[in-house]
């Protein structure tokens, strides 16, 4: 279950048939990105979307003091982009890639007709899009009421229940992120992520590795989010 008690929602991609995957890639191309390569950038003109079919990506925003804040995460199946194109027809962040990146681009247009063409994946563009609202929403309720600490426990549940790989009952997930950026998606300071992953270690919630997490007591993190209710 995710962070709000509901099923893990699945991505774009894995919700479609294999004909629907197979009819959405002859509209589109291909492309692999390098870690580090920016996807698209800030106020760019919005034309197409993105699929992650690999590798994941960091939803960058800007203030208006041109400071730099991890607003997403996106991973393999996810969509990226879709909603500049319906809204303002301009990027509204910058996406980077994380790791190597293989991505499915297609145009807006063409990606509109398809949905309109294909009521099984016009309806898992609209389970997505109403995951993410429903996730955002929750996120901005809980956030007066909830620690630092508790909000990355919270983030940690959620990537583990989205992407995680679970093994004699321990979750692996990978996690190619520095401090800087956990402490921007918990909307907390570095200094605050950095004792909770020390504390949770200690206590043997969690194991950290070079790039990746294991939860090892999942009752223990959850009670650390304030789910154990």
């Amino acid at each position: 279950m995710n962070q709000y008690g509901t099923e893990p929602a699945q991505g774009f991609w894995d919700l479609l048939s294999d004909a629907e995957r197979a009819g959405l890639s002859a509209l589109g191309r291909t492309t692999v990105f390098s870690p580090g390569a920016t996807l698209c950038i800030e106020g760019d003109p919005a034309t197409h979307v993105f699929i992650l079919v690999a590798g994941w990506v960091k939803i960058i925003g800007v203030t208006s003091d041109g400071h730099e804040m991890v607003l997403a995460l996106r991973g393999p199946s996810d969509l990226v982009g879709e909603m500049a194109g319906e809204a303002t027809g301009y990027r509204t962040a910058t996406v980077q890639a994380i790791d190597t990146v293989r991505s499915l681009i297609v145009g807006f247009e063409r990606f509109d007709a398809f949905l309109d063409a294909n009521s099984g994946a016009g309806h898992a563009y609209r389970r997505v899009v109403t995951q993410r609202w429903s996730d955002a929403a929750g996120m901005l309720r809980s956030h007066p009421v909830t620690t630092g600490a508790q909000r990355l426990a919270i983030l940690l549940l959620d990537l583990a229940a989205r992407h995680g790989s679970e093994k004699d009952g321990e979750i692996y997930i990978t996690l190619l992120l520095p401090q800087d950026d956990l402490a921007s998606l918990a909307s907390t300071s570095r200094a605050t992520v950095t004792r909770a992953l020390s504390n949770w270690r200690k206590r043997g919630f969690i194991r950290t590795g070079q790039l990746h997490m294991t939860i090892v007591d999942l009752p223990g993190l959850r009670k650390m989010a304030g789910q154990d209710r």
